[in-house]
């Protein structure tokens, strides 16, 4: 599917399909697995909603479009944008103000605090919407440059610099005093839990109200520049397509959560190649025999059926830095898969060695931990933090060689940055000298390889190297990788 061109306000220029078809491109764009059937349910469910409340419409295209409340993160802000709560500035805005509008602020900020102490939604939209307007704006204000009807133009339009000149965190004290002002504020014996219960009531409406603010000031750069550009440069991607190396705790918190979802499909798949491999091949002698009763014409071929071992799997994961995220993520993967193999064993090092597998199985219930538990417990680090491969890698050889076999596959994850040492390349050779199979899973880009203090090409020379940048490159790699 094609995304429909847009219009002179940066929306769609065939109408509501095109908003529909742009809202479903976008999010496939950002990850989200919506086929056929999903699109033409969300076009049933907008005929039957009809557009008269908007908080219906998205959670009816929701409904229609998503499989896991995950993706609302992605969906709600391609929705705002597709959809939007309006077109061009609020009625009765005179465009960007200067900087020394403080009565301008100052008025502001008195609406606002009654709007919050009211808990009208409607008028903090459109406070949100006069905010942006008068604060958000930078450059060169020139009039209608927008393109968009009632817009009083501008460069741009920037929430962080809306909500910096407005401060809406500033008002707790303020909201508060108005509630207790009010005739619901009696004090009573239990003062002290109702106030904390009512200044937590209030920061969330006003992070409700910053995301007003995020929404609008996206929606007014969108009419400008275009839907679809700012849909895919300002909306956040979903956590299984944030490289390793960029995660932050919140993605990684989510990954952590996927990864029993994850490990049942990669199951799924791996039993079912086990079941095609044991199937066997042609048995030409046996196949023979048999067709002398059906005059020579081999009716039923006679397969050799094959009774394979489960294999072993042997994880060695760099958890220095920012690699940490990635090799944690996937030794939990892994551990969670650990029924499909005869044995899994896990060794971590920076600049040492040590096995890990006790501590993995041990916090299987708390994976958020699992980093902490490594740094804290196992000997991985010597006298200096930074990772060492030809160390650690010939550490592995003389310590825990025995570990690889003929049955061992073996997966080295790490970024093959060496901080300049000895990439020990003949230890790596002894590993894959015994072992089934060798892999090496890179969270860098292929571009970055054997750049700077990287020896990726050196060690992908000997084994076989695969870049794996996040969630969903590993899931397909382990999948295709893994031995049965």
């Amino acid at each position: 599917m094609t995304a429909p061109p847009a219009g002179p306000a940066g929306l769609p220029s065939d109408g509501l399909t095109g908003r529909l078809t742009g809202l479903v491109h976008t999010l496939r764009s950002h990850g989200l697995r919506i086929g056929p059937g999903e699109s033409v349910d969300a076009a049933a469910a907008l005929e039957v909603l009809g557009l008269a409340d908007r908080e219906r419409v998205r959670e009816g295209l929701a409904a229609a479009l998503l499989h896991q409340e995950s993706q609302r993160a992605v969906f709600d802000p391609v929705f705002d944008l597709y959809f939007p709560l309006g077109v061009g500035a609020p009625d009765g805005t005179d465009g960007p103000r200067e900087d020394g509008d403080d009565a301008a602020r100052n008025a502001l900020r008195e609406r606002l605090v009654a709007a919050l102490a009211a808990n009208d939604r409607a008028l903090l939209g459109a406070l949100a919407g006069e905010a942006v307007d008068g604060f958000g704006g930078y450059g060169t204000p020139s009039s209608g440059a927008s393109g968009a009807p009632g817009s009083s133009g501008s460069d741009g339009w920037s929430s962080y610099q809306t909500l910096s000149r407005l401060r809406p965190e500033t008002l707790l004290t303020r909201v508060l005093a108005a509630l207790r002002a009010g005739p619901s504020g009696q004090r009573t014996g239990e003062a002290a839990f109702t106030d904390r219960l009512e200044a937590d009531e209030i920061r969330r409406r006003i992070e409700a109200f910053r995301d007003l603010v995020r929404i609008e000031a996206r929606r007014r750069v969108a009419e400008r520049r275009g839907t679809q550009e700012i849909a895919r440069r300002a909306v956040a991607t979903t956590a299984d397509r944030v490289d390793f190396l960029l995660a932050g705790r919140a993605h990684l918190d989510e990954l952590r959560r996927t990864v029993h979802p994850l490990a049942r499909k990669l199951a799924t798949r791996l039993a079912a190649r086990r079941r095609r491999a044991a199937r066997g091949t042609i048995d030409l002698r046996r196949t023979l025999r048999g067709s002398l009763s059906t005059g020579g014409v081999p009716m039923r071929p006679v397969l050799r059926r094959r009774r394979p071992a489960r294999p072993e799997l042997v994880l060695l994961c760099d958890v220095s830095g920012s690699v940490a995220g990635f090799a944690n993520f996937t030794m939990l993967l892994v551990q969670a898969l650990h029924d499909q193999f005869s044995k899994v064993r896990v060794f971590a090092f920076v600049n040492r060695v040590d096995e890990v597998t006790g501590l993995l199985t041990h916090g299987a219930a708390d994976p958020a931990g699992l980093g902490g538990r490594i740094l804290g417990r196992a000997a991985v680090t010597g006298w200096h933090g930074s990772s060492d491969y030809g160390t650690s890698l010939g550490e592995f050889a003389e310590r825990y060689l025995d570990a690889v076999g003929p049955r061992a596959t073996v997966f080295v994850l790490g970024d093959a940055r060496t901080n300049m040492s000895d990439p020990n390349l003949p230890a790596l050779r002894q590993i894959t000298g015994r072992a089934r199979q060798v892999y090496w899973l890179n969270p860098e880009r292929r571009a970055q390889w054997s750049t700077g203090d990287s020896a990726a090409y050196a060690y992908a020379e000997l084994v076989e190297m695969h870049e794996c940048r996040n969630a969903r490159q590993l899931g397909a790699l382990i999948a295709r990788l893994l031995p049965v």
